[in-house]
């Protein structure tokens, strides 16, 4: 990872710029005024990444992986429960479409484009097995027990929990999360760094200085501001698109996740090609458990204080979906080795994801 003491410009430039273009939404320019605010949400997010790598780059790996994971949740999370706040009752799916959009994006897309991209430089990558099994059991069991149970209990007709039963699975989801995090970072991290002679050539430059990742520390939350609020500005439009096409409501859901994960993608891919393949599946994967671990509570709370129903249990086509991902993930990813085989079987489930949302 090649970091300077001196920061590129435009990674300055990028956040400022989409504070000033919140800020000139006073001016009521009308919908010419989106087209401008989504080059400056894409610059937001290609600066979030920059920052989120050099701090990533000075703290080390496992836990320069957990920066960029905490902050694509922090966006999720603050951007479902605006939209929630804001749009009352009527979005009781939206945080379950978000958080099922993003498990299969980064299960099947980010996953899938990582594998293909590293198996078509270098033939055959490796990485630690026994990390990515613990992200794997963990993220099957916080999914199931989110997405799948609600639509099987019967103390209230799913695809919902009771009230306690969503206060329980919230802190079930809590607790499996930093049981995660803390295998991570403490317990098992050799499970999770690379192994000896994978580094890409871009492991070997000089870690940024502490002043250098202040700053980048700084800015990235200044980022991430920006991109919360200018995803919330867009999203009517989206909305309002998606059913002009007259297209399921759920593809709401998959383009607030494809926006979220976006810095998470690029990192992902870019450490692929880097043939850092433990990396890429360090954030892809824990990525997917910080947004469903810290998502579900944080609209779990919403739910119970304001008293509005919240919708979790998937239907059954995504059910054979998910299932069916999280089987071949199993599978592709239990060698400790990948081809570019492994990436196309999960670039496929992920088409047909996409292609079911849009023609159910």
């Amino acid at each position: 990872m090649k970091t300077h003491s001196q920061l590129p410009y435009w990674t300055i430039a990028a956040p400022i710029l989409g504070w000033l273009l919140l800020a000139g939404q006073r001016l009521e320019l009308g919908n010419y005024y989106l087209l401008l605010m989504i080059p400056g949400l894409l610059a937001g997010v290609l600066a979030a990444v920059h920052h989120a790598e050099v701090v990533a780059h000075r703290v080390g790996e496992p836990y320069g992986t957990l920066v960029l994971a905490a902050a694509v949740t922090v966006i999720e999370v603050a951007l479902i429960v605006s939209l929630m706040l804001a749009g009352g009752p009527a979005t009781a799916a939206l945080a379950r479409d978000t958080v099922f959009a993003t498990v299969m994006i980064i299960l099947n897309g980010i996953v899938g484009l990582c594998l293909l991209m590293g198996g078509s430089r270098f033939g055959e990558q490796n990485f630690r097995q026994p990390g990515v099994s613990a992200s794997l059991a963990t993220l099957a069991a916080i999914v199931v027990l989110t997405l799948v149970l609600p639509n099987y209990t019967t103390s209230v007709a799913g695809p919902v929990y009771s009230p306690s039963q969503l206060a329980f699975v919230a802190v079930v989801s809590l607790i499996l999360y930093g049981t995660f995090v803390f295998v991570q970072t403490v317990r098992h991290r050799h499970y999770f760094l690379p192994e000896q002679g994978a580094d890409g050539e871009e492991e070997h430059a000089a870690p940024p200085t502490n002043r250098t990742a202040l700053i980048s520390t700084t800015l990235l939350f200044v980022c991430l501001g920006a991109v919360v609020l200018i995803a919330k500005a867009i999203s009517p439009s989206v909305e309002t698109a998606v059913a002009r096409l007259g297209a399921p409501a759920t593809l709401v859901g998959v383009i607030i996740a494809a926006i979220v994960l976006l810095p998470e993608c690029l990192a992902s891919l870019r450490a692929a090609r880097s043939n850092r393949l433990q990396t890429s599946l360090n954030l892809a994967l824990g990525s997917a458990l910080a947004s469903i671990g810290l998502s579900i509570p944080a609209v779990a709370i919403v739910s119970l204080a304001t008293g509005w129903t919240l919708t979790l249990g998937i239907d059954l086509k995504s059910t054979v979906l998910l299932i069916l991902s999280l089987m071949v993930a199993t599978l592709s990813l239990g060698t400790g080795r990948t081809t570019v085989l492994q990436g196309a079987v999960h670039l496929v489930i992920f088409a047909v994801y996409l292609f079911t949302t849009i023609v159910p």
